[in-house]
């Protein structure tokens, strides 16, 4: 008995290979300062890069996590060819589940500008030393029109000396 059974569990499944996404080769996290006019007014927050559910390689995520950078999270059209990302008047709404109030979710709404996106492989050097993936963009976010900011980085390692 104990024999048959043998056979019969190691019946193979197919494929267990889930594949990636279309925009996997520009998705990722980031460690990011923000500039304005060449000054740093936010120091290495963590933003995501990712796929769409659409998954056509016609745009991916940006996701800044909750006031990282400024507060959005904004569907971004993209170029896989030359890895660039740029797109104006992208709607973003987040929900702050964290407020300085308990008990209230605040909503944030912003339409953003996007520029010059682009993700370059093995362009950056990480604050431990690391060759890794250089990821770069101007913003403009409707609340404050007129102020363009530039996003640049590096994607996370995971090493902790690379950690913020």
């Amino acid at each position: 008995m104990f024999v048959l059974t043998a056979f019969v569990s190691c019946d193979e499944v197919g494929d267990t290979d889930p594949g990636g996404t279309s925009t996997e080769s520009m998705a990722g996290d980031w460690y990011v300062q923000t500039l304005r006019n060449g000054t740093v007014v936010s120091d290495y927050g963590l933003i995501s890069t990712f796929n769409t559910a659409a998954n056509d390689g016609k745009e991916f995520w940006i996701d800044d996590h909750l006031f990282n950078v400024w507060g959005f999270k904004v569907k971004t059209p993209l170029t896989l060819s030359s890895m660039s990302f740029a797109g104006n008047n992208l709607a973003s709404s987040v929900v702050d589940d964290v407020a300085a109030t308990p008990d209230v979710i605040e909503t944030y709404e912003v339409n953003v500008n996007i520029t010059e996106g682009k993700i370059t492989k093995n362009g950056a050097t990480s604050t431990g030393g690391h060759t890794v993936d250089g990821i770069y963009f101007k913003a403009e976010f409707s609340d404050d029109p007129g102020t363009i900011y530039e996003v640049k980085g590096y994607k996370r390692t995971g090493f902790i000396e690379d950690e913020h």
